[in-house]
């Protein structure tokens, strides 16, 4: 099986949201849906949360329209929460905000001698679908990380910096401080 086609190629590409699964076969535009790559989108203890106990709360924030893939946000998730979970426990929230609805497609064209005789090209080039992403627009929430301690908040600063380099926009980190 070869790998994925480089992110570049679908990123920050202007797109028409690619969706339409019905369960009658005739309307159905897209016949198979790729499995979802993320496995739980809320880790953590969510009732530390609305108790008040989670005084450092952090969002990432989209700066760009951009799609990102279901696999850069579960790379993402299973980073931080490794990192959240060795540190501090249970004692944390973390969600993954956007669901991949989008569909992409991929027309596979063969490289190599002789491979001109057995493709089309472009033409009737309407691809077979290949993953999930979710469109984001600018200043829209990524990831929401909730955390009790001054300690936590500084390990959790870096974690955060060292995802940019997964997601294919420039991300804006806010945090505060509720009392």
């Amino acid at each position: 099986m070869a790998g994925l086609r480089k992110a570049s190629a679908y990123s920050k590409k202007k797109v028409v949201p690619f969706t339409r699964v019905s369960k009658r076969k005739k309307k159905s535009y897209i016949k198979t849906v790729p499995p979802q790559k993320i496995v739980k989108f809320s880790m953590g203890k969510e009732t530390l949360l609305n108790e008040k106990k989670l005084p450092y709360q952090f969002t990432v924030f989209s700066k760009e329209k951009v799609q990102i893939r279901h696999n850069a946000l579960e790379a993402c998730r299973q980073f931080i929460n490794r990192k959240l979970e060795k540190e501090l426990g249970n004692q944390y929230v973390f969600k993954v905000i956007p669901y991949p609805h989008h569909i992409q497609r991929e027309n596979k064209m063969l490289t190599g001698a002789g491979a001109d005789r057995m493709q089309t090209g472009m033409q009737l080039a309407y691809g077979k679908s290949s993953g999930k992403a979710a469109i984001i627009k600018s200043n829209k929430k990524i990831f929401f990380v909730a955390v009790p301690s001054k300690k936590a908040a500084l390990l959790l600063r870096t974690t955060l910096r060292q995802i940019k380099s997964k997601l294919p926009c420039k991300t804006r980190i806010i945090e505060e401080t509720i009392k």
